[in-house]
């Protein structure tokens, strides 16, 4: 199904036109170099960032393999990006569902010519969204209009006394440049069922009362602002993809986001270990994820959400997760990147990625098919969990999922490529 049919049918295949306006000078003639600000002429001395995001500039950090490798690691650098400053929320992930909701319900099921955009020539096949009606009445499947409800029918189905979408129905359709090792890359095109699995805290803990969060984690009001769970990295993978076209527009209101070709992408496991850590150096002594911070009656109080001991969830102030600007952010602005949920990275997991990724913008990718086994549809999944004890709040601690496998205790945060700016460090140097 091809829920693509219009409204973002020109899309290049993934990658989106966001961009940076940096401020080049023009160049006079050619013995004039072009002339670039600092990032300190910026505010604050950062890049302007997308809404929501954080600029992280270039830096380095120690990556390391898995803790049962000895720990091996060496020193890779990471070029500047943006990431967001917190986790993805479900009130955000309700957005991406309910936008692949409509499109299924405008281009499979209603095929009502007010929902689409009158363009001559343009054949039925080919026809465009017309977002701005769409919006003005979505979501279309929670419509009280009778004949509404009558066609969007099979969209549906009933789980106890309300209506819910249908999980097998509601597919996003977008392409992507395949990655397959060192076998030569090709677009292909994928189609994931977005909708999460809200059943998936009795899923993961089957001996334990979790009922209520089934029923209400990924739906209520009241939860709008913790982290989305129940999430594939597939289903993660698609909502950056999606993300990319929907920020377009916004972004490129800003005045410095303007002319270049970037994409937006789950973090490499490297770029997510540098924000984490908060830290230019590596050789930094300070901690880059800090356990405690002093409370205002100078007692030392928790920073991050995670399980203190057997039994003992509760001493952080929560016994789940949290909204995800709890506690404070770290050196960079980045908020719980350690504890709360773990995160999808992009990377695919190898204990020994240590030993053969590159030194510079480090990443391991591999795209399995169905026909693969799980060793090679495995993921990085980084920053420790709610469920999780305190050796895993670690911004160097590694470990897996498969990528068709959600949990209640992973979700994910997305980030964009910048460019660089001259810094302090460049300051003596001449061109």
């Amino acid at each position: 199904m091809n829920i693509l049919k219009g409204s973002y049918s020109n899309r290049l295949l993934g990658l989106v036109s966001l961009a940076i306006l940096i401020g080049f000078s023009a160049c006079k003639s050619n013995s004039n170099l072009y002339k670039s600000p600092k990032v300190e002429a910026f505010k604050g001395g950062k890049l302007p960032a997308p809404p929501g995001m954080v600029y992280i500039p270039s830096g380095t950090i120690l990556f390391k393999g898995s803790l049962d490798s000895g720990n091996v690691g060496k020193n890779v650098s990471v070029s500047a990006f943006f990431i967001d400053e917190a986790e993805v929320t479900n009130k955000q992930y309700r957005e991406f569902v309910n936008w692949v909701a409509d499109s299924v319900a405008v281009t499979d099921y209603l095929q009502d010519d007010q929902y689409f955009l009158e363009i001559a020539g343009e054949q039925v096949g080919q026809r465009r969204i017309n977002w701005a009606k769409v919006k003005k009445v979505s979501p279309l499947w929670k419509s009280n209009d009778p004949s509404i409800q009558e066609r969007l029918a099979p969209m549906l189905e009933m789980r106890g006394n309300r209506r819910a979408l249908n999980p097998e129905v509601i597919k996003y359709r977008f392409s992507y440049l395949q990655s397959k090792g060192n076998v030569k890359k090709s677009y292909v095109t994928d189609s994931v069922a977005v909708m999460p699995v809200e059943d998936i805290w009795t899923k993961d803990f089957p001996n334990a009362q979790l009922a209520s969060l089934d029923a209400n984690y990924f739906t209520h009001p009241s939860f709008d602002y913790y982290p989305v769970v129940g999430v594939t990295w597939r289903q993660a993978r698609a909502f950056t993809d999606w993300r990319a076209s929907e920020m377009a527009a916004t972004v490129l209101k800003n005045s410095y986001l303007n002319g270049y070709q970037l994409s937006l992408s789950l973090p490499t496991e490297a770029q997510w270990q540098y924000a984490a850590s908060g830290k230019l150096d590596p050789q930094d002594t300070i901690a880059g994820s800090r356990m405690t911070v002093d409370g205002t009656d100078g007692k030392k109080k928790l920073a991050v959400n995670f399980k203190q001991g057997e039994g003992t969830y509760s001493r952080d102030g929560a016994t789940f997760t949290l909204p995800v600007k709890s506690y404070m952010p770290n050196a960079f602005g980045v908020y719980n990147m350690a504890g709360n949920v773990s995160e999808w990275t992009l990377d695919a997991y190898s204990p020994s990625a240590v030993v053969f990724v590159n030194d510079l913008n480090p990443a391991l990718l591999y795209d399995a098919d169905a026909k693969d086994g799980d060793a090679l549809k495995r993921k990085v999944v980084r920053g420790g969990s709610w469920k999780d004890n305190g050796e895993q709040l670690n911004s160097e601690t590694r470990n897996y999922s498969v990528d068709y496998e959600p949990h209640s205790y992973i979700g994910f945060r997305c980030v964009m490529s910048a460019f660089e700016m001259p810094t302090v460090q460049s300051k003596t140097r001449k061109y």
